[in-house]
This record gives C-alpha cells, structure tokens and sequence, in this order.
C-alpha cells in the first residue's frame, strides 16, 4: 500500500479559532474565513492602492534555533523552497510591543491607534515558486496578537499576516529580565513561554558555527529581511507583503534564557531535542521604526 500523505496539524496550518468558546467566537471566526467576503475584498482591494502601515516596535526578542529541515518543510507553501545547511534549518519567534499601529497617512493622528502586542514565527527561504531565488524573503507560518480588533482586522483584511488571538498574552520587562507568555485557551494561538536577561557576552552558539562566522554575521541574516510569504489556503495561492524594519545592528543586544523558562511545543513538532528547546540563540532590538509597504498575490 502507497504511504499516505500526512494530515496538516493544528499547527501546520492557519485556520482560525477564538480562544474563547461560545457562539460569538465561533461567528467570528466564520466571518473573517468566508471564502466569498475574502475572494469580495481582495476584488475591491486589489483595484485601490495598498495603503501603507507604521508603527514604532519596541523591546523586540529574538528567538532562534536550528531545526530539522524535513519537519520544517511541511510548513512550506508548494514551489516554495527553505534556506538550509546541513538538512538543519532556521526556525525564528520575534516578539514585541508595537507604538501605535495603524496607516502612515494618519500622520499624528497615529497616535490615537492602540499598540498591540505581537508575536512573529518565521522560516527563511532559499527559493520562490518558479526557481526564483528569494534574497531576503521570510515564510510566516504563525501570527499571534493580543488585541481582537488587529487579529480580526488583519485576517479580513490581509492575506499576508493569517493571525490568531491569544487568550492571554504577557511580553513586559521584570527587573533584568523580559517575559514572554502566550496562552491560546481554546482558540488557535500557539503555545510560548520564556524568559530571557542580558548576556555578558556577543558569543554565537556552537551549533550556528557551521552556518554563520561570527554573532554579528548571524544577527545581519536573521534581523535584515525586506519581504514576508504566507500560504493563503482558501485561495491556494501565496501573498508576498513588503517590509521596512531597518535595524540599526549595532544597537542589538544579546541575551540568553533563562533555565526552565522556555517552553515551545512546536518546537517537538520541528525535531528539536528537549534539551536544546530551552536553549535558543537569542537577541534583543532595543526600538525600531517599521512599515508594510505593499500587498500582493503570487
């Protein structure tokens, strides 16, 4: 008998679930998934000018480990290939504090927008659909956000950001340390939980020597990317969004986990021994100015 394909799991793909259970979440839900209100929006959309977003993020956590590539692949839209070495590839969660987040053409009336809080998961890609080579181009896999009104808005909205709502979501700075925590309750938020301080030193983890030469070579290649992909999966087809996050590589800080505070069950999902899942290569982007430039369908 021919093996069968392998079912997606609740983390491998992207529907919506508020974490809340009851009728008004499960209408919600519905509603921003409607395959005709999407396949409506994108018609208007894609006929008006992309309008620009800006925020000022703040207190921005890296975390960063090397996973099997084989397990990665299974996030991977078709025709979309990941970067790798050594059938090991990069599987990063940023997490931060937007100022203000909203159109850049409200000027100072910005302001008046909330500032969510918000947590990125990544892969790095190689190659588009087509042989294209990708240059700096990262493969949003998961979106968590605490606000209702940014998790509701940017499903409906966009297809280039599928996010989720937490249930409870806590990224704030204790003493030293900064702590982390996302519960998704019922709904469809990954799980994360942990704790990182500063370090003493800029050093780069012995298993990230085989793929970069120095700490600094490797914070270039995780923190400097110019466009994001996501799998639209009522569509079939990939969105490619534009970013503008110009790190300044000198103010990044390192920092280390502490023990027992972190906690990533995607990471058994990815092939990552225990021991190694509470010990991420990790970094801190003190402030930066960003901004979603442009939107499209591949």
């Amino acid at each position: 008998m021919p093996p069968q394909p392998q079912q997606p799991t609740r983390l491998t793909h992207n529907r919506f679930v508020h974490p809340r259970p009851g009728l008004p979440g499960r209408w919600l839900a519905r509603l921003v998934s409607s395959p005709r209100l999407l396949a409506a929006r994108r018609a208007v959309l894609s006929r008006l000018p992309f309008m620009v977003l800006q925020s000022e993020v703040e207190q921005v956590v890296y975390l960063n480990w090397l996973v099997d590539a084989t397990a990665a692949a299974r996030y991977a839209p078709p025709g979309v290939r990941l970067w790798q070495r050594d059938g090991k590839t990069l599987f990063t969660v940023l997490t931060y504090a937007h100022r203000h987040f909203g159109p850049a053409a409200a000027g100072p009336l910005r302001r008046l927008y909330p500032s969510p809080l918000q947590s990125n998961w990544r892969f790095y890609v190689d190659q588009l659909p087509g042989g294209a080579r990708a240059g700096r181009v990262v493969l949003f896999v998961k979106n968590t956000l605490d606000s209702a009104i940014y998790a509701l808005g940017s499903r409906f909205f966009s297809d280039a950001l599928p996010s989720h709502l937490a249930a409870r979501f806590v990224h704030r700075r204790e003493d030293r340390a900064i702590r982390t925590e996302i519960v998704p309750g019922a709904g469809s938020a990954p799980a994360l939980r942990s704790t990182v301080r500063p370090a003493a030193t800029r050093t780069l983890p012995a298993s990230f020597a085989g793929c970069f030469d120095s700490w600094e070579s490797a914070v270039a290649f995780l923190c400097l990317q110019d466009s994001a992909i996501s799998h639209v999966e009522d569509a079939g087809r990939i969105a490619h969004a534009g970013i503008d996050l110009p790190i300044d590589l000198a103010a990044v800080q390192p920092l280390e986990a502490v023990i027992g505070e972190c906690n990533l069950p995607m990471l058994r999902e990815l092939g990552v021994p225990p021991g190694e899942c509470a010990q991420p290569f990790c970094f801190l982007v003190p402030a930066v100015p960003f901004r979603v430039l442009w939107e499209r369908l591949l």
